[in-house]
C-alpha cells in the first residue's frame, strides 16, 4: 500500500498555517524553530522534541494519541542542545554553558555540556554521574552514550575521565583533550543508572583514551587511544576478557582510526576511510584487519552516516548529489526510503526516528521552499499525519527558488554554488545580490531550507552559496585543492564565482555584499579587503580575522600536540608570514567599504578576540565599522533574541548599503 499523507496533526493543524503578511516579520525566520529533533520513545508511546520556550530551547515530551499538552522542560542559565531516549520512560537532555572555569592550566573561556535523565509523567529529573563523583568537574562534557544497552531498564554505558585513585600525576604526560594538564587522568568507561545517576567503573580506561567501542548491547568491542608526536590512533579489540595488540592508523591532520560502530551483523567495524573520496570501510572485529567496503559513492563522498537509533550500529549512510540522497543496508529500511521518497516528491525527505519494533517512524521533509516539517508515521496504515512545521510563520510564497550555479574558475577548475533568487524572481537580472560562502570550510552548501538565506532572498536579494575548493562532498582532490589556501584559490573561488554572475547578468556590479559565519565571516573579511573593488559592503558573524593568532589561541586551549592544532596546521598552515598575509587584520589600510562584525561573547569556536582585533585594526585605519556584540550567545545562534537581532541589523546594513530590491 502506497504511504499516504493525511489532514489532520499531531501538535495542532493550525502549525501549518501561516498568516497573510505583505512581507513576513523577521521573527517568522529568526525566531527559534517551533519544532526541532522529534524522537520516538523505544516503545512508541512517547514522542520529545525541542520546541521555543520564550526564546530559548526547551525540551518536550508528547503522549502519542492522547493530545493535550506535553510535558516542558526549560532551563534559565544552561542551554539545551539536544535529547534523546534512553528508556521507554527516561530522556536524556543535554545541556551547555559557556564560563570561564580553569582547567589545568588554561583560566579561559570553556562551553561546559551536562546530561540529565527526565522521567515521563512526572517532573523527576537526574542529573547523569551523580554529584559525589570529584572527577566530573574536570570533564568539559559528561554527555556522551556509549552504549544504550536497549534491553537494559535502567542503565546505559558512558565514558568520563577521571582522576586516579592514588591522585598520582605523570609530568611527561600531557593528554591532548585536556588542554594540556599534566595530570593522569584515565578515560574510562562506566555504567550509569539513569534512575539515580550513580556511575560505576566497568572497564579502567588509559590517559590516552579517546574512545571506547560497544556491540550495542553492552558488550566491550574495543577501545582508540590516542599518543602524540607524532598523533598516532591505536585501536585495540577486546576478545574473550582479553585486550589484543593494536593496530596502528597515522592520526595527523585529518587522518586517524576513525572508527564509527559495528556493521548491521556486528561481523565488524565500520570506519571512515579517504580513498579517493570518503568511503565507509570495514574492519574484522577480532583481529582488526582490512574487510572491504561497506558503502562507497562512485562520485560523491559519504557525507552522513545512519545508525540504528537503539544499539548504535551503522545501518545506512547519505551522500549529496546537490541533495541529499539516503541509502540503507537493510531491505526493510531501504523500502521505508522509498515509500517515503514517492509519498513527498521533490522533497528532502526520511524517516529522522523509529521505535523498537520499526513500526511507527517520524519523518522530516523538506525543500527551499518548504521548511523541514515532522509526519508521524504508522506503517500499519501507511498513514503519515503531519506533526508541525520548524517555522509556520512562513509559506512557500514567502520563499526564493534554489538552484545549482556551476561555473568555471580562472585556472579552469569546475567550481559548484547555488544561487537561491527572491521569491517570483527566477530569471530575473541586475538583482542585488549577498554572496554568502559557508563556514567549516570542512562542509558544503546544499540544495534544502535555509532560514538565513531564506530571509535574505525574501527581502528582495539574490542569494550565493559557492562551494569553493576545500568544501567536501565532491572527493579528496577537490577538497585538497583548497587546504593552505585560506585569502588565496578559495577566495578566487568565490570572486570568480561574483564575476560570472556580473557577467551573465543576474547580479547588479554596484549592489553586491559578502555575507558570512564563522570561516564564512572570515571569506567575508578577505573579500572586503583583498578585492575591495567588487564589494559596496562585508558582513562577518563571528569570523577569523588573525590567522595565526587563531592557532596560538587552539594550541593555548588544546595543547601544541592535539589533533585540533594538527588538524588546523594541516588546513592553514604553519608559516606565520603567509599566515600574516592572508589575515585580514593586518591589512585593514587596503579596505574600502563598510564592514559590520557581530560576534557572541560566549563563542569558544572562534573566540570574539578575533571580531574585536578586527574592529580595532579598522578603527585605527580610519575605516568604515561597527561590532554588535551578543552577551549571552556562542557560535551557534542559540537563542531567539540574538537570531532576530542578527537579521534586523543585516537587514538595515544592507539596506543602507546595497540598497532594497
Amino acid at each position: 500500500m502506497p504511504l499516504r499523507i493525511c489532514a489532520g496533526a499531531v501538535i495542532a493543524a493550525a502549525l501549518f498555517i501561516t498568516p497573510s503578511y505583505a512581507l513576513p516579520p523577521v521573527e517568522a525566520f529568526g525566531n527559534l524553530p517551533f519544532i526541532a529533533q522529534a524522537r520516538l520513545s523505544p516503545d512508541g508511546k512517547h514522542f520529545a522534541a525541542i520546541q521555543d520556550l520564550d526564546g530559548k530551547p526547551a525540551a518536550v515530551i508528547y503522549t502519542v494519541g492522547a493530545g493535550g499538552p506535553p510535558q516542558v522542560f526549560g532551563s534559565s542559565n544552561w542551554l539545551i542542545s539536544t535529547v534523546d531516549w534512553l528508556k521507554n520512560d527516561r530522556l536524556m537532555i543535554r545541556t551547555k554553558t559557556g564560563s570561564h572555569i580553569p582547567l589545568g592550566r588554561n583560566p579561559d573561556l570553556y562551553t561546559w555540556y551536562r546530561a540529565l535523565t527526565v522521567e515521563v509523567g512526572t517532573n523527576n529529573w537526574t542529573q547523569l554521574f551523580d554529584r559525589n563523583n570529584d572527577s566530573v568537574g574536570i570533564n568539559t562534557s559528561t554527555g556522551v552514550v556509549v552504549d544504550r544497552m536497549p534491553d537494559d531498564a535502567n542503565y546505559v554505558l558512558m565514558p568520563l575521565w577521571t582522576r586516579p585513585k592514588n591522585d598520582r600525576i605523570d609530568n611527561d604526560v600531557t593528554a591532548a583533550v585536556m588542554g594540556g594538564s599534566t595530570a593522569d587522568y584515565r578515560y574510562s568507561l562506566y555504567r550509569v543508572d539513569v534512575r539515580t545517576g550513580h556511575a560505576v567503573v566497568i572497564e579502567d580506561g588509559t590517559q590516552y583514551g579517546e574512545q571506547w567501542i560497544t556491540d550495542g548491547a553492552g558488550a566491550l568491542v574495543g577501545r582508540v587511544d590516542i599518543t602524540v608526536t607524532p598523533l598516532t590512533d591505536h585501536v585495540y579489540l577486546y576478545n574473550d576478557g582479553h585486550w589484543g595488540n593494536p593496530r596502528d592508523f597515522d592520526a595527523e591532520g585529518d587522518r586517524g582510526a576513525s572508527i564509527i560502530a559495528l556493521n548491521p551483523d556486528g561481523s565488524d567495524l565500520v570506519r571512515w576511510r579517504e580513498r579517493g573520496r570518503t568511503e565507509l570501510a570495514l574492519l574484522d572485529r577480532l583481529s582488526g584487519a582490512d574487510d572491504g567496503v561497506l558503502y562507497a559513492n562512485p562520485t560523491y563522498d559519504v557525507s552522513e552516516v545512519i545508525r540504528d537509533e537503539w544499539t548504535g550500529r551503522v545501518i545506512g549512510a547519505a551522500y549529496i548529489d546537490d541533495r541529499p540522497e539516503f541509502v540503507y543496508f537493510d531491505k526493510d529500511r531501504q523500502t521505508l526510503q522509498s515509500d517515503i521518497d514517492k509519498a513527498f516528491p521533490g522533497q528532502i525527505a526520511h524517516a529522522v526516528s523509529l521505535t523498537r519494533d520499526g513500526r511507527t517512524a517520524i519523518v522530516e521533509a523538506e525543500a527551499p521552499t518548504m521548511p523541514p516539517a515532522y509526519y508521524y508515521l504508522d506503517r500499519s496504515t501507511d498513514r503519515a499525519t503531519p506533526i508541525a512545521s520548524e517555522y509556520p510563520g512562513l509559506t512557500s510564497a514567502d520563499l526564493g527558488e534554489m538552484r545549482p550555479y556551476d561555473y568555471e574558475a580562472r585556472d579552469g577548475a569546475k567550481i559548484h554554488g547555488f544561487l537561491t533568487t527572491p521569491p517570483g524572481r527566477k530569471d530575473a537580472k541586475g538583482l542585488p545580490l549577498v554572496v554568502m560562502p559557508h563556514g567549516g570550510p570542512d562542509a558544503r552548501d546544499a540544495i534544502g531550507f535555509d532560514w538565513w538565506a531564506q530571509f535574505l532572498a525574501n527581502r528582495g536579494y539574490a542569494v550565493f552559496q559557492p562551494n569553493y575548493r576545500g568544501s567536501t562532498g565532491y572527493g579528496r582532490a577537490y577538497q585538497a585543492a583548497g587546504f593552505q589556501q585560506w585569502g588565496l584559490r578559495m577566495q578566487d573561488d568565490i570572486t570568480d564565482g561574483v564575476k560570472a554572475l556580473i557577467a551573465d547578468g543576474t547580479a547588479n556590479a554596484k549592489r553586491i555584499c559578502i555575507v558570512g559565519a564563522s570561516y564564512g565571516g572570515y571569506a567575508a573579511l578577505a573579500g572586503a579587503t583583498f578585492t575591495p573593488d567588487l564589494y559596496a559592503c562585508a558582513v562577518s558573524f563571528a569570523g577569523v580575522s588573525d590567522l595565526d593568532r587563531m592557532l596560538t589561541e587552539e594550541k593555548h586551549s588544546f595543547g601544541d600536540h592535539s589533533g585540533v592544532v594538527s588538524f588546523w596546521e594541516s588546513r592553514i598552515g604553519i608559516d606565520e608570514a603567509k599566515l600574516d598575509a592572508v589575515s585580514p587584520a593586518l591589512h585593514a589600510d587596503q579596505v574600502k567599504i563598510p564592514i559590520l562584525l557581530m560576534h557572541g561573547k560566549l563563542d569558544t569556536t572562534v573566540r570574539i578576540a578575533q571580531s574585536e582585533a578586527e574592529r580595532d585594526a579598522l578603527q585605527r585605519a580610519g575605516k568604515s565599522v561597527s561590532l554588535v556584540v551578543f552577551d549571552t550567545d556562542d557560535h551557534y545562534l542559540s537563542l531567539a533574541a540574538t537570531r532576530n537581532a542578527m537579521l534586523s541589523t543585516l537587514e538595515r546594513f544592507l539596506h543602507d548599503h546595497i540598497g532594497g530590491p
